[in-house]
């Protein structure tokens, strides 16, 4: 039998809870903001419906026979889940890249960080925001004493240590760009290499127009010289890191500035799929796209043999003429051949 190429990546929001931080833009919605109707696609930290474990582990055994070559763990917050690890062994054993999209804070509990390299993790993406504990620790809030800042910058450091010399995980920082830390285009990035991380991406906040901080976050034309200044001064830093291409602050800038309403050939529902906690099963994480999709064509995980659901492209495959931020927010994740299989270079395509 001739073997199934893999070439799909799936980015999981594996679980609604977010045990450490309760970031303000986040794209998970907070009790505050809950809507009456069930806008298709729209998450909530306080969903009830999230797939119990053994459904969860039922379908990653399915992928071992399927298209999909990478996951991305996500949430909520991934690693606050007591199965996770159980989790991340199935889909290494199914010969699966696993990246974990993190806060960081957990990297610090007792062993973690250690399991995570036996288990082969293939990358570690943690969230930090700015270089000025202030700053993120506003916007990103600790539910507790000591999950700030520093906390994040500990769980880092953990994880570093538990790799040793060894090549994986890779280690990145993300970090949302606004309007109030520009700086942190370049300074995120210089912080991790400091750290001794391989990778960094600076990432445009995505909020919804009628978002309660979509003015005061959000970026706009105004904020485009300096936008442009900073990811110049990046490229140029000769810094050790694994970067996003240099065509990505172009999609930024046309993200922000809206300047095109396409996506020539996207790859969503071609090689990007997006899964949401209870198991709704999108083309792409896009709000706009998953508005555009109509009630017949939704789909899940639950339940699903991921070889037959991923058994062709299902989606824009083509061209979209649905682009937004959350597109821009997209492509970094479409580069992770590069990040997991290069050594640290300072020179991004």
């Amino acid at each position: 039998m001739t073997p199934i190429p893999r070439t799909i990546s799936l980015l999981w929001a594996l679980r609604s809870y977010c045990g450490s931080h309760q970031c303000k833009p986040c794209y998970f919605t907070w009790l505050d903001e809950q809507r009456v109707d069930r806008t298709p696609g729209l998450l909530s930290h306080f969903s009830p419906n999230d797939m119990p474990a053994k459904e969860v582990m039922a379908f990653a055994r399915t992928l071992k026979g399927s298209a999909v070559r990478r996951v991305f763990l996500a949430g909520g917050e991934p690693l606050m889940w007591r199965p996770v690890l159980d989790l991340i062994e199935i889909l290494k054993e199914g010969g699966l890249e696993v990246v974990v999209c993190t806060s960081g804070v957990a990297l610090n509990q007792p062993g973690l960080a250690q399991r995570l390299v036996e288990l082969g993790v293939d990358g570690a993406s943690v969230s930090l925001d700015s270089t000025d504990p202030d700053y993120n620790d506003t916007w990103r809030p600790p539910r507790k004493e000591g999950d700030g800042w520093e906390g994040v910058v500990s769980g880092v450091k953990a994880l570093l240590a538990a790799r040793g010399s060894s090549a994986k995980p890779r280690v990145g920082l993300y970090t949302v760009i606004t309007k109030l830390n520009l700086p942190d285009i370049t300074a995120v990035p210089q912080l991790a290499a400091d750290l001794g991380c391989d990778y960094a991406v600076p990432q445009p906040v995505a909020l919804p127009q009628n978002h309660s901080l979509h003015d005061t976050l959000a970026l706009t034309d105004a904020e485009l010289p300096l936008l442009h200044a900073g990811f110049e001064r990046l490229y140029e830093s000769g810094l050790p890191l694994q970067l996003p291409p240099r065509t990505y602050p172009g999609q930024v800038a046309s993200a922000v500035h809206q300047l095109t309403a396409a996506v020539d050939g996207c790859f969503g529902g071609d090689t990007l799929y997006f899964a949401e906690p209870d198991g709704s099963l999108w083309d792409c994480p896009s709000s706009l796209k998953m508005a555009a999709t109509p009630a017949e064509a939704h789909r899940t995980i639950k339940g699903s043999d991921a070889a037959e659901l991923f058994g062709k492209s299902s989606g824009c495959g083509n061209d979209c003429a649905l682009f937004s931020v959350d597109c821009v927010n997209m492509w970094p994740l479409m580069d992770f051949d590069r990040v997991l299989g290069a050594t640290n270079s300072g020179s991004p395509a």
